[in-house]
């Protein structure tokens, strides 16, 4: 399987990675709603199968249930990948007190704490990726890099990321220690960090995995009104502005187009939604979230399937009238 050096680091990953946001299962303020363990685990083993070669989760998924899955199924996978484990790549800076309220934080001692919880839920001696989940107290950004700077030093992360920086954060924390990797939003429906974050990374060989390539279901050419409206009470998707108009119809035309385009490579919609990600110099790879083996099946042919540069600039065109 081909892969791509990840920034400044040793570590050479796939084109795709396991997505374990909605594997954190339902009761916290960003769930997916209600989720099952088992169908998790067999996403994560079907996604290692296709060639997968890292699994991006964070503390904060489910308050530290996503940890826990993603550390059973790498238990249960039964055979080693390559002759190695996968990556396992988390973020802190999120934690939650007893009433299960999340508190944001980048103060020392609490990164330190849920560095240890998460090397404990995750079963690792080092966490290969470590990433500050938001750059929240803003105030703090400094000393929350500067311990994750120690943190690698002392070897309890091999290497450390910025997820949801803007390009003041990474200067603010280049100044500090080096970014392995960049963590923001990229797809059709949040375009925005092509303007001034990717070009930032690429320009200073920091690393980018862009999440929600599919735009958190929108792109995946199954999503249709009448889903939208089935939603969950307690998934976040009901609460957020892609998922309501006047955006949505954008939203889902882009679908149709995408839909279209991958039809002829007897493709997805969401694959070709995840390859013109990649298409950006900039992108490392994309993080895909699977919640059973059926979805990494309508996702996996992304590893290597690429759009022509006429049907990126079909994309353009598109993007172009419904702007």
């Amino acid at each position: 399987m081909q892969t791509k050096p990840l920034g400044n680091s040793d570590l050479h990953i796939t084109a795709l990675g396991i997505g374990a946001w909605a594997m954190g299962g339902a009761g916290w303020a960003f769930a997916w709603s209600a989720q099952d363990d088992n169908d998790s685990i067999k996403a994560i083993h079907a996604a290692l199968d296709a060639g997968m070669n890292w699994i991006d989760t964070a503390a904060v998924y489910g308050l530290g249930h996503s940890e826990e899955v993603v550390a059973q199924a790498l238990k249960s996978y039964g055979k080693s990948y390559g002759g190695a484990r996968p990556y396992i790549f988390t973020k802190c800076a999120r934690a939650w007190n007893e009433e299960r309220q999340i508190v944001k934080s980048l103060k020392a001692d609490s990164i330190r704490q849920e560095c240890e919880a998460s090397l404990r839920r995750l079963q690792v001696e080092a966490i290969d990726l470590y990433q500050i989940h938001w750059p929240e107290p803003d105030e703090d950004i400094e000393e929350g890099w500067a311990t994750l700077a120690k943190l690698k030093e002392e070897g309890k992360v091999r290497w450390i990321g910025a997820s949801n920086f803007n390009v003041s954060h990474m200067q603010r924390a280049q100044a500090i220690a080096p970014i392995t990797s960049a963590q923001p939003a990229y797809s059709l429906v949040r375009p925005e960090a092509e303007n001034d974050v990717l070009p930032h990374a690429l320009a200073n060989n920091i690393g980018t995995l862009v999440y929600s390539p599919m735009g958190s279901g929108l792109l995946t050419g199954a999503m249709t009104r009448e889903r939208l409206a089935a939603l969950a009470a307690d998934d976040w998707r009901t609460r957020n502005p892609q998922f309501q108009e006047p955006l949505v119809t954008r939203n889902l035309a882009y679908a149709d187009k995408l839909k279209e385009i991958a039809a002829r490579h007897h493709r997805t919609a969401g694959e070709a939604a995840i390859a013109w990600t990649l298409h950006n110099p900039a992108v490392t790879a994309a993080i895909v979230g699977v919640r059973n083996a059926e979805q990494v099946e309508g996702v996996k042919g992304a590893l290597s399937f690429r759009l022509t540069e006429d049907e990126f600039a079909e994309i353009a065109a598109i993007r172009n009238a419904l702007a």
